[in-house]
């Protein structure tokens, strides 16, 4: 699991700065934590996180943001309260998840919203 900067989400995820409208820069679907380390629910988060990215590795990254020393990142976002967790599918929206999610919320999300084939333009 990797923790994020602003540098790093603007190469691996989205650049905020030059793009308007979403586009996302990753190879593979991702999900993102916002968290804190004073954050109680965030710290039920965690090792769920840590464990999918174990299970997942390969097929979906996941990321962390530390929304207090990310505080661009977090506004860009419009985080206003942690966890929120953002699940990103290759192609198509992000779909933002507030609170701490248990594990099989999150694995759901990784089967519909992020593994799900993408909609054919027939």
């Amino acid at each position: 699991m990797e923790h994020l900067t602003k540098e790093t989400f603007i190469k691996k995820v989205f650049d905020y700065e030059n793009n308007k409208e979403w586009k996302f820069s990753g190879e593979l679907p991702a999900i993102i934590d916002f968290y804190a380390d004073w954050c109680g629910p965030c710290k039920m988060v965690a090792p769920v996180l840590e464990g999918l990215s174990k299970e997942y590795a390969g097929k979906v990254n996941i990321y962390k943001v530390d929304t207090e020393r990310e505080q661009e990142l977090a506004s860009v976002f419009g985080i206003r309260s942690i966890p929120s967790i953002l699940f990103i599918p290759k192609e198509g929206k992000p779909q933002m998840a507030m609170g701490a999610l248990p594990k099989e919320a999150f694995v759901e999300a990784i089967n519909t919203v992020l593994m799900a084939p993408a909609m054919s333009e027939n």
